[in-house]
């Protein structure tokens, strides 16, 4: 297992996340992704620790609150030093009936953090990320309010999920000019089967130096090796009946083909080689993987031993590339069309190449 830098902190968390949306069951979708209990629970976080995994993410909203409670007595029967373990959960879904208690307010934000640290069992979490975007709440009142809970000592690092990169970048712009705690970190959807990152916001994260934190790097399971390119797999599967998130299926039988020859070349299973691949991208920080069973859990975990010749790396990458899209594609043409510096024109062939070319 290496270890890198969450985003510009010093603190060091592991390549590998587990996550813990699987845990507690609850009703509706909750149910469908997973309803893993004390025992199951206790099970996956050993190994995940053991396996060198010192990062674990949750949120209010995964099976009603359960998944906190399961993840702090899990904490609290492993008995691990709470130093070794970093925490992360999240704030922003309804977590009640009230027309208050969902959102990125002042009010909700500095109630949940409260309710969070209740479930879990603990006085403080490493990293609290907004859950998403709230269309009603000015982002500097975001930001205000999680500097707030950052100065309380209730969160050492604040992050953001599921955001447009220009909000992103405005709250990051605001809390820099404002002395304010900064977001370090963005927990996104990110697979082989599903690169949309690639356009803006993984861009956006390098430039400022926050965190990825890929989520559902399977694809909510698709890519595990269980599904053909129609995605019929087994029916008590999560993609059967929770079908999420979204993938473009005419580009899915290329990934899924370049997946299994890449495994078949390394000998490793469908999932690990999709997990391996995102291992090599520089913006990826972490990798949030979710388990229901053991075995599951260690095979993604062996994820970090499989390394990936070029052309593997490669391959998968053609097989998945974004199609061209304004302004990515426009950048491109330019940038051949009239290269500083280079003192010369491109050909034909070049600027074809250049309009053709995918992100």
């Amino acid at each position: 297992m290496r270890y890198k830098l969450l985003g510009r902190t010093g603190l060091y968390v592991s390549e590998l996340c587990l996550g813990a949306m699987t845990f507690g069951g609850g009703q509706g979708m909750w149910r469908a992704i997973g309803a893993l209990g004390n025992e199951e629970v206790n099970s996956l976080l050993g190994t995940a620790l053991d396996g060198g995994v010192n990062f674990i993410d949750t949120a209010d909203v995964y099976s009603e609150g359960e998944s906190e409670k399961l993840v702090g007595l899990a904490l609290k029967a492993l008995a691990r030093p709470r130093e070794q373990v970093v925490v992360a959960t999240k704030v922003r879904g309804r977590v009640g009936p009230g027309v208050n208690q969902v959102g990125l307010s002042r009010a909700h934000i500095l109630a949940s953090i409260d309710g969070s640290l209740q479930r879990l069992g603990l006085d403080h979490v490493d990293l609290y990320q907004i859950h998403g975007f709230d269309p009603v709440t000015p982002i500097e009142e975001t930001v205000r309010a999680l500097d707030d809970v950052v100065r309380s000592g209730k969160a050492r690092y604040v992050g953001f999920s599921n955001l447009p990169a220009w909000v992103a970048s405005k709250a990051i712009t605001f809390a820099r000019e404002n002395g304010l705690a900064r977001f370090q970190s963005a927990q996104v959807y990110y697979s082989i089967a599903g690169r949309d990152i690639e356009r803006e916001i993984a861009p956006m994260c390098l430039a400022e130096e926050v965190a990825v934190l890929p989520w559902s790097p399977l694809a909510g399971g698709l890519l595990s090796g269980k599904f053909d390119p129609d995605k019929k797999g087994p029916a008590d599967s999560r993609r059967s009946n929770f079908d999420f998130p979204p993938v473009h299926m005419e580009r899915l039988p290329r990934v899924l083909a370049a997946l299994r020859q890449v495994a078949e070349q390394t000998g490793s299973s469908v999932a690990r080689a999709a997990l391996a691949w995102q291992l090599t991208k520089p913006f990826v920080t972490s990798i949030i993987i979710g388990a229901k069973k053991k075995e599951q859990l260690v095979d993604n975990l062996a994820a970090t031993e499989l390394a990936l010749t070029s052309e593997q790396v490669k391959l998968l990458d053609e097989a998945s590339a974004l199609p061209p899209e304004y302004p990515g594609w426009m950048v491109d043409f330019q940038n051949v069309r009239d290269p500083r510096g280079s003192g010369k024109m491109p050909t034909e062939a070049e600027i074809r190449a250049a309009l053709t070319k995918t992100t």
